[in-house]
């Protein structure tokens, strides 16, 4: 059976071939995104044989849900299972009057950021748009009915500009008033920076917000971190977003995971200071969240506080971001590498006893 959310842009074709008037694809639409029913026998306003039809034709998921883990602080997330066995994550944030989700859309990462559990085994596949708007479905289930979603975020596995295509589709549903009618306001882009797309967004007129993991302010230390930078630099970075926010409007976020001993200095706090001056920004600093088996550790209060003190004192507008799920290990690809490890192990012993 076809995914019927990969299959929505060429729904009201499917159903004109059959005779059914053109206010149904936006009823099973309105069904499915804002009523949260995926059971096409519970579509009460759809005539019975159309039903029937649609639940020989279609499936609306095809992920299983292999662990849902809840934190103290109310986040949740989900690792799911795609019908051909690729594991991605999704996570609900809850605070206050938010419903925050992050959604992946990779299986993997191939940008190979060496704190990130996501990249640790490379990058398998892009997600459909499908795919990508299940875990938005998956995750507002998690929701009581007088819940909605007040915000996505394209932030957990993989690289969003990467593919493009999918992301924007999968993005255009969240945000219609006939879809999830989530405001492009409150939708973020998180990339590591691809210059091309980046251009590419800002010549559609995209109105998300754009979210930039910089986590160095020097081309030779974020090359250590972010391998991608040697084929990019940050100059060629920084004036791709500082296009996108001429061209947009929307004020820039610059994401800073801070590394102990690593980019948590003063000097790459005067040098981050430098580089940000003058720019409508926000920069978003996040703490590390240690991944088993990586040898990077969480800056101590100290390092933090100065750090935070020697950008204040520039004028860089700063946030420091609230680690949640240490408990669930919600930090993007945590959980999957859980259960991949085991995984390979096996592998690698059946390989040997050959």
């Amino acid at each position: 059976m076809k995914h019927l959310l990969d299959y929505l842009p060429k729904l009201n074709d499917w159903l004109a071939r059959r005779e059914q008037p053109g206010f149904r694809g936006p009823q099973i639409i309105d069904w499915i995104l804002e009523k949260r029913v995926s059971d096409f026998s519970a579509m009460t306003n759809l005539p019975q044989p159309l039903r029937e039809l649609l639940a020989s034709s279609f499936t609306t998921f095809t992920s299983t849900i292999v662990t849902h883990s809840t934190s103290d602080d109310g986040t949740e997330k989900l690792l799911l299972k795609l019908p051909d066995g690729g594991l991605i994550e999704c996570v609900l944030l809850r605070e206050e009057n938010r419903r925050t989700i992050c959604v992946s859309s990779q299986v993997g990462c191939a940008m190979g950021c060496v704190f990130c559990a996501s990249g640790l085994d490379g990058v398998l596949r892009n997600l459909t748009a499908g795919e990508i708007l299940e875990q938005m479905l998956q995750l507002q289930k998690l929701l009581p009915a007088e819940e909605r979603l007040s915000h996505i975020v394209m932030m957990g596995m993989g690289e969003p500009l990467a593919n493009l295509d999918h992301v924007l589709e999968a993005l255009g549903y969240a945000s219609a008033p006939t879809g999830l009618g989530i405001s492009p306001r409150r939708i973020t882009i998180s990339t590591v920076g691809l210059p091309a797309a980046i251009q590419r967004l800002a010549r559609q007129d995209c109105k998300y917000q754009l979210a930039l993991s910089l986590h160095a302010p020097n081309d030779t230390l974020r090359t250590q971190l972010v391998p991608i930078n040697e084929k990019i630099g940050i100059a060629a970075l920084m004036a791709a977003a500082d296009h996108y926010f001429e061209s947009s409007g929307r004020k820039l976020t610059f994401e800073y995971v801070l590394l102990s001993g690593i980019n948590d200095q003063e000097e790459h706090a005067t040098q981050l200071a430098a580089l940000l001056q003058n720019r409508t920004a926000l920069l978003n600093v996040i703490p590390y969240n240690p991944v088993e088996g990586l040898p990077y550790t969480t800056p101590s209060n100290r390092s933090i506080q100065r750090f935070k003190q020697i950008l204040e004192a520039a004028g860089i507008e700063i946030r420091f971001r609230q680690r949640k799920g240490d408990k669930i290990n919600a930090a993007c690809g945590q959980l999957r590498r859980q259960q991949l490890v085991p995984l390979l192990s096996d592998t690698q012993r059946s390989f040997t006893d050959r």
